[in-house]
């Protein structure tokens, strides 16, 4: 991937969807929630504090995390077609 996240961003691939409940029906796409989880796949250096210093991210690539409902914004990959949220860390509500 060559998504380089600048600042306190992140790049997160989201989880897919469920396709059927835990009672075992199927669910059509039109029912399906978009999940508000996914893996952190990259990070950017941190936040720039007013002194000029580096605040480093809590998360890093691999954690599995749970965001906001419309957290980020959506970058679809021209090659692979791979959707991807770019995301504050704000935006994260905790690690999985």
């Amino acid at each position: 991937m060559k998504l380089h996240p600048l600042g306190d961003k992140v790049v997160v691939k989201r989880f897919e969807a469920e396709t059927k409940t835990t009672g075992g029906i199927l669910l059509p796409d039109t029912a399906k929630d978009k999940p508000q989880r996914g893996e952190v796949i990259s990070v950017g250096p941190g936040k720039l504090s007013k002194t000029g210093d580096r605040t480093p991210l809590q998360v890093k690539v691999g954690d599995k995390v749970l965001f906001t409902a419309w957290a980020g914004n959506e970058y679809k990959e021209s090659g692979t077609g791979d959707e991807y949220l770019i995301m504050s860390e704000d935006e994260i509500l905790a690690v999985l």
